[in-house]
């Protein structure tokens, strides 16, 4: 069967602006042009929109998106197999955090007894998987299954207490960082400061604190553009400064 833009749409619940899109940057071509100038699409373009929408529902950017359907090795059978798994790590993260909902429910209503660790068991397990999902191949690479897998424990055995610092001291490195930003100087006070607050941060993740590590990861801050779009997306140049001020604060 063959389908027009308009009926690609309809039939994908996606806008027909969204497909010309894409079929301007190359991720998803129609089939052929009819004599009318119209765009027609085919089973295969079927099939290829299907598995760029299951892509951006895994929060896929398109640029990465166009590199994997695109290659000459992207194999489909396989791809829809790894969004299978994906969609039930993600099933299993909503279903935790229902049932955690739908515990505290209970408790405000004087039904049962929550502790303040069971509040936010739900809220961390979902912080680790989603850590895992976005960085968990790199960073276990850098620095080793046991490494992480210890983190992650002592993630999960964090006291409400200890979420609220952290979550506090986060922001803290954030601003001070802005503030550090500012000055040009990564050797600065300011700079210093910042970094040595990250340092401390971390603290509360790591089983155990080293120069060489911390160093490592302000690295990877710039090498990997996941982490340099999160501290650059105030101030374009933040993740680099970031990693010069680390640099300056593990050597001294």
């Amino acid at each position: 069967m063959e389908y027009t833009v308009q009926k690609l749409a309809n039939l994908a619940g996606v806008s027909t602006r969204t497909l010309r899109y894409y079929d301007e940057i190359g991720i998803l071509k129609p089939a052929r042009i009819n004599s009318s100038g119209y765009r027609i699409y085919g089973q295969e373009e079927v099939n290829r929109l299907q598995q760029i929408l299951f892509y951006r529902e895994l929060g896929v950017g398109l640029e990465s998106i166009k590199d994997i359907v695109t290659a000459p090795s992207f194999d489909s059978a396989k791809a829809l197999k790894e969004h299978r798994e994906k969609l039930l790590e993600k099933k299993g993260q909503l279903e935790l955090l229902i049932a955690n909902v739908e515990k505290t429910i209970r408790l405000t209503e004087g039904r049962i007894h929550m502790s303040d660790k069971e509040k936010f068991e739900g809220f961390k397990k979902k912080m680790i998987e989603d850590n895992e999902k976005k960085y968990g191949k790199e960073i276990r690479e850098k620095y080793g299954n046991d490494k992480v897998d210890a983190s992650n424990a002592k993630v999960m055995n964090m006291t409400q207490e200890q979420y609220e610092e952290v979550t506090a001291l986060a922001e803290q490195v954030q601003k001070t960082l802005a503030e550090a930003y500012k000055t040009g100087d990564p050797a600065g006070e300011l700079a210093q400061k910042a970094a040595d607050l990250h340092k401390q941060w971390l603290t509360y993740y790591w089983k155990e604190y080293s120069k060489e590590a911390h160093a490592g990861l302000a690295q990877m801050y710039v090498d990997d553009e996941r982490f340099t779009s999160y501290y650059d997306k105030e101030q374009p140049g933040t993740a680099e400064f970031l990693r010069d001020a680390i640099l300056i604060y593990t050597r001294n």
